[in-house]
């Protein structure tokens, strides 16, 4: 039974929702165009309400195009309001006051900074504070169907370009979970670091609500835009929407969010993500399946998952490989502890990247690659997912990255989706789709790191990173040898 999204929320939830008692319904977005189509149509069906909280936003393709779908709803009454970290919005001041202008949008910016350009000047002299950053997803339509995960807003996540493309992971929920979400928005809202927008000085003139329209317009009429445009109308996901099609996995789900009270470094330990997380998933007692895009475990958390891995544990590991990664530095802070994983038996695996020059030579040699490669994204060149599963029955779903950032400095939202399918589903992915996909790195009888890629049948060894030169390899060596793992 399919969820009617357009008319009333309410009225279409209900009737599930006491089929599933004390349950609710998640839908995981795999492909990046099929997030993008659900956002859209949820901005666009959306009656009453419409609460967003990024932590990056793009002025681009994407980004231009779902500013309009708020700017729209606002005409038809949907009351919009627009959080949004302020470490991203460099270039954004004028789209958002002009969307601040409108009766019904209202745009705030958590952890301001105080002098708009140039911005750089801010972090000499306000360092500590813009250092702690919120880097919370959450899309809400109605207070009755939510959107969150790891993407942000921008080309580079739904797939709308050739560039590097992020592979990633969020899911569609309805049910209680919507409810806790909507109230732990409300606590960033109102939060001393949610500044409303009328409240900061700046001297950009606002670009007008005709403007954002026409220019929306004359984006969506380029070529490429039209294309893209155009695939996304005509994925399946915006026929099952529409056709009352979409199949939820029921199950418990646990929020999971760090207090904005972090931000001032004013939050107790159980108000912060990392303990509730450690509360709702327990003690691991067979397995876990890992992915996590900027990964830097530290000495205490390497200590963590050795002991683990020395109760019996299978603990499996996927990450960006140097080639594929987008911040060096923070591979940098996973490299070191590389060979003493491998050594405590924790199988690790790195991601690799895919231009679109290899994609097409790929195609060409017919390179056997698995069916279902969306799962992890069929034409990402980076990955971006943050989630891992736990004895096949729990799975974890949000923005939170397992390096000091995360735990210590950034406030993240995440979820414990109760659920063996879904759970399974990620183990099934790790053992047949990750190694087509993925090096496994491994330590040979000399002690030394290598990097195993499989091409159908065939293997492959490198002895250095693949894909990068000798110069980047020495840069992030010697990143390695610094010792500023709690910024990253």
């Amino acid at each position: 039974m399919g969820l009617p999204f357009f008319g009333r929320y309410a009225q279409a939830v209900q009737p599930l929702l006491e089929q599933h008692p004390q349950q609710s319904g998640v839908l995981p977005l795999l492909d990046a165009r099929e997030a993008f189509a659900a956002r859209v149509l949820m901005a666009r069906h959306a009656q009453y309400t419409l609460d967003l909280q990024y932590y990056i936003w793009r002025n681009d393709l994407t980004g231009t195009i779902l500013f309009e779908a708020l700017h729209e709803a606002a005409d038809r009454g949907v009351k919009v309001r627009l959080l949004l970290d302020d470490h991203n919005t460099a270039g954004l001041d004028a789209v958002l006051i002009g969307l601040h202008s409108h009766p019904n949008i209202d745009v705030r910016l958590y952890n301001p900074l105080k002098l708009r350009r140039p911005r750089i000047i801010n972090y000499f002299y306000d360092f500590p504070r813009l250092n702690r950053r919120m880097h919370n997803k959450l899309f809400i339509a109605d207070q009755k169907v939510l959107i969150s995960g790891g993407r942000n807003i921008g080309d580079e996540y739904f797939g709308a370009h050739d560039g590097v493309v992020f592979s990633d992971l969020d899911a569609l929920m309805i049910g209680p979970i919507v409810e806790e979400s909507q109230s732990d928005f409300e606590n960033y809202w109102n939060s001393p670091s949610a500044v409303p927008l009328n409240q900061l000085v700046t001297l950009t003139k606002p670009i007008s609500l005709t403007a954002l329209e026409q220019r929306a317009s004359i984006i969506e009429a380029d070529p490429n835009a039209r294309k893209f445009v155009e695939a996304i109308n005509k994925e399946p996901f915006v026929h099952d929407f529409l056709q009352q099609k979409l199949d939820f996995e029921w199950a418990k789900v646990t929020l999971l969010s760090d207090d904005p009270r972090k931000t001032l470094g004013l939050a107790k330990q159980h108000h912060l993500l990392a303990f509730q997380l450690q509360q709702a998933i327990g003690e691991p007692q067979q397995c876990v399946k890992l992915v996590s895009p900027y990964f830097v475990p530290t000495a205490t958390g390497v200590q963590e998952l050795t002991r683990m891995a020395a109760q019996g544990i299978d603990i499996t590991i996927l990450t960006n490989a140097l080639e594929a990664t987008d911040v060096a530095v923070v591979h940098s802070g996973y490299a070191k502890w590389r060979k003493q994983l491998i050594a405590a038996g924790i199988k690790l695996y790195e991601v690799q990247r895919m231009s679109p020059i290899a994609r097409k030579l790929e195609r060409k040699l017919r390179r056997q690659r698995l069916k279902g490669k969306e799962r992890f994204g069929s034409s990402a060149s980076s990955l971006h997912a943050k989630t891992f599963s736990v004895d096949k029955k729990r799975v974890f779903l949000g923005s939170f990255n397992f390096d000091p950032r995360s735990l210590a400095l950034n406030t993240e939202l995440g979820f414990v989706i109760h659920s063996p399918k879904l759970a399974q589903q990620i183990d099934h992915a790790f053992t047949h789709t990750v190694p087509n996909y993925a090096y496994r790195v491994d330590v040979d009888a000399r002690g030394k790191l290598y990097w195993e890629e499989r091409l159908g049948q065939r293997t492959t060894r490198y002895k250095t990173e693949p894909g990068v030169s000798w110069i980047r390899r020495l840069g992030m060596r010697t990143l390695a040898l610094c010792p500023f793992d709690w910024l990253l």
